[in-house]
């Protein structure tokens, strides 16, 4: 099944001039870029992409609540609150920095793409995926500089946050439709 995912190189991989290689990946596992752009992203703006859903704040709360009890860390806020903080840091994070959005279009593109990427903390990320090769940034570290994790890299986690995520980034018109040389071979 064709599907498209948002991937954004954030600050860290375009400081770190990493950009072609992040992309060589996707390419090289046979998806196609259909839309490429670089940016400054205000607060408002990467306050659309990390909307603050209720679902979803409570969702990374009670992780990174459950994470802080697994290593016996104290916590008082509740998991709204935690995630509402880690809202924050990540829209302080790519906000007014440059940052590379990309649709990345492809047969089953988004569970490729996050295989391709790797886990979120780069510190248990398998060694040949983008964030275990390009990081070694772990909650660990984030957490004791009250900073949001240096990954290198987003994507869409699913087909609902795909279309909700490409939708902030890009206009219709900015998205191409066009047959690689090698699709033949491929699908």
């Amino acid at each position: 099944m064709i599907e498209r995912s948002l991937v954004l190189v954030k600050p860290d991989g375009v400081y770190r001039a990493i950009i072609g290689k992040v992309i060589d990946r996707f390419e090289t596992a046979g998806l196609k870029v259909v839309a490429l752009k670089m940016l400054k992203p205000s607060s408002e703006f990467v306050g659309n992409h990390y909307a603050a859903d209720d679902e979803w704040l409570k969702a990374v709360g009670t992780k990174a609540k459950a994470s802080y009890m697994e290593k016996g860390i104290k916590v008082v806020e509740s998991e709204m609150e935690i995630g509402h903080k880690i809202r924050m840091q990540l829209i302080d994070f790519l906000a007014n920095q440059p940052v590379v959005a990309m649709v990345v279009e492809g047969n089953c593109a988004i569970s490729i793409i996050r295989k391709i990427v790797g886990s979120t903390e780069p510190k248990t990320a398998d060694s040949g995926s983008i964030r275990g090769m390009f990081s070694n940034d772990s909650y660990d570290l984030a957490d004791k500089q009250n900073r949001a994790m240096k990954n290198i890299i987003h994507a869409s986690s699913s087909v609902s946050d795909s279309k909700k995520e490409i939708e902030v980034w890009f206009k219709k018109g900015e998205i191409l439709d066009y047959k690689r040389a090698d699709e033949p071979a491929q699908y």
